[in-house]
């Protein structure tokens, strides 16, 4: 098994997703060193899960519906940065593999909380952005009969059916539309009350039957965690025939010379994109005729929305109509100069176009064809709407992403989306290292749902005293570390007084007693602005005025 190490004091759980991963890839033992760490290239005393949630932005994002910073009850940061790791150990391999010596890769959870913070970030800071709408109402919905339920649309008109069926009035169903459809990228969703007051006077047989009238997808919400299952979030299924090509040496990054085609929307399957292209690879997205229209909504960084250029930005653009033989043709010649593509389309639509895996096996022998989907590859596998929220209501992530005593609900930071994402892309990894050692290629599918497996879970949800929520200031939040608990001591005046001093002077006050804290970032453009964070984000603009906060790779090899 691939050697690990980290530096002290380690996130236990990245060392466990790592392991269990590369277990589940089926790599063997490769002299390739993972140096997992809590802070990485941000400069502050981060020494535990809490403290960077709170630095790097998760806890306000997460926060956001509720009005004040709420931590994320399991351990998301450093889960991810063993996915990462993950990533950096098979990338290492290929590039091994293709003649560039590489020995080792370095990570950190900080990190690995700013990519999930990405598009929030660049959102945040761009010039017309404009602060996300205040708190919304409770979480979830409750029905009349006590069922706890989440509801998911993407268009306007299975909306307000649903909520004519149900006794809505028009004003509340037209002001109801717009924080509902733009919650992925705010955080928050303000509904008008009326909503919620007609969901709870309803009993859930009702509402479910008005999801089917409506074609408005119902999911009650698990109400325990579940234990994670312990298969592999990937299918991996060979292709027929070998590829002849050679690969020449990469110069510094694993993936160089790699080309990827990439065909998808939203968060998951550009995600998966952008992290290959990190690594290296020449990202080829493919659009339809004028352009995907995720490009154009507000907050805008230069000519182009700030979400949008934070996951998609450095890849090349092509535009193809799939309705169209020569949109299809079109696709076929990029894949023939290709070594991946990559999509997620919805199940049965790449049988329907004629450029299934087989299909583009024919055009690309020994392609590695990676489909990211949200139930599961086979049609008909779920609800017909796979978004986040609806899949961490169903696999049981809302209740782990919550503490005991409080009801389990979906956060609203994308991170079944981000989960996905980031598990595409190990998948195509993984396939990528056997091609280049057998020739053969393979389809590789995962899933929003498969993919929050990857977070590891206890089936019991913590129980949380104050100290495990921020600490109010009189001009911020504090988080306490962990480690500081049980030697508090002294530090107890110093807790009790924080609400009549500043974030600055409790911070000094904690550090003379020996008591490690961060302050909680309430504010992403002031983040983006902390010198402490230079090394990990990246600060562009252009002549039109355009200002975009990215988040630098989060890999270092050597």
């Amino acid at each position: 098994m691939t050697v690990t190490r980290a530096t002290s004091p380690a996130p236990p759980a990245a060392t466990a997703v790592l392991l269990r991963l590369l277990r589940q890839l089926g790599c063997a033992p490769t002299g390739v060193t993972a140096d997992v760490t809590w802070a990485g290239p941000v400069r502050l005393p981060l020494v535990d899960e809490a403290g960077v949630q709170a630095a790097c932005g998760l806890m306000h994002i997460h926060g956001r519906r509720d009005g004040h910073p709420v931590p994320l009850a399991m351990d998301v940061a450093a889960s991810v940065a063993g996915i990462l790791a993950a990533h950096g150990v098979v990338a290492a391999l290929i590039a091994r593999a293709r003649g560039l010596p590489l020995t080792a890769v370095r990570t950190s959870a900080s990190q690995a909380a700013l990519l999930l913070a990405a598009q929030y970030l660049a959102a945040d800071n761009a010039a017309d952005a404009v602060p996300a709408p205040g708190p919304g109402l409770p979480r979830s919905f409750v029905s009349a009969d006590g069922v706890r339920f989440e509801i998911e649309t993407l268009d306007a008109e299975p909306w307000q059916r649903f909520w004519r069926i149900l006794g809505a009035g028009p004003e509340a169903i037209r002001h109801g539309w717009p924080p509902f459809q733009l919650r992925f990228g705010t955080a928050t969703c303000p509904l008008p009350p009326e909503l919620h007051e007609i969901a709870t006077g309803r009993p859930f047989a009702r509402v479910l039957a008005a999801g089917t009238a409506s074609g408005v997808v119902v999911m009650r919400v698990r109400e325990t965690p579940g234990l994670a299952p312990e298969s592999a979030p990937w299918r991996f299924e060979p292709l027929a025939g070998t590829s002849r090509q050679s690969y020449h040496r990469p110069r510094e990054l694993p993936l160089e010379g790699i080309v990827v085609v990439e065909s998808a929307r939203r968060v998951q399957g550009p995600l998966a994109g952008h992290l290959l292209r990190m690594l290296g690879a020449d990202v080829v997205r493919v659009e339809p005729p004028g352009g995907d229209p995720l490009r154009w909504p507000p907050p805008l960084a230069g000519d182009c929305s700030a979400r949008f250029r934070a996951i998609n930005d450095g890849k090349r653009v092509a535009e193809a109509d799939f309705t169209t033989a020569a949109g299809r043709a079109r696709l076929c010649e990029l894949v023939a100069g290709a070594d991946v593509f990559l999509h997620n389309w919805a199940p049965g639509k790449a049988q329907a176009l004629g450029l299934d895996a087989a299909d583009l096996n024919r055009v690309r022998p020994g392609l590695v064809y990676a489909a990211a989907g949200g139930w599961g590859p086979e049609p008909g596998a779920g609800p017909k709407i796979a978004t986040d929220y609806v899949v961490q209501a169903q696999s049981g992530l809302a209740a782990a992403i919550r503490p005991q005593g409080e009801p389990p609900a979906h956060t609203l930071l994308t991170l079944a989306d981000l989960l996905g994402g980031l598990v595409c892309a190990l998948g195509v990894l993984g396939a990528l290292h056997t091609r280049i050692r057998t020739g053969i290629g393979s389809r590789t599918d995962s899933s929003l749902l498969s993919a929050t497996a990857a977070l590891p879970r206890s089936p019991v949800r913590p129980v949380w005293t104050d100290l495990d929520r921020p600490l109010r200031t009189a001009d911020g939040y504090l988080m306490l570390s962990r480690v500081a608990r049980p030697a508090l001591g002294a530090g107890q005046a110093v807790l009790r007084g924080a609400r009549q001093r500043s974030t600055a002077e409790v911070l000094r006050q904690l550090a003379e007693a020996g008591l490690p804290a961060v302050p909680v970032c309430t504010d992403l453009r002031q983040l983006a602005a902390d010198w402490r964070f230079e090394q990990a984000l990246e600060i562009t603009g252009d002549a039109a005025g355009g200002r975009m906060v990215s988040v630098r790779p989060p890999w270092e090899f050597w």
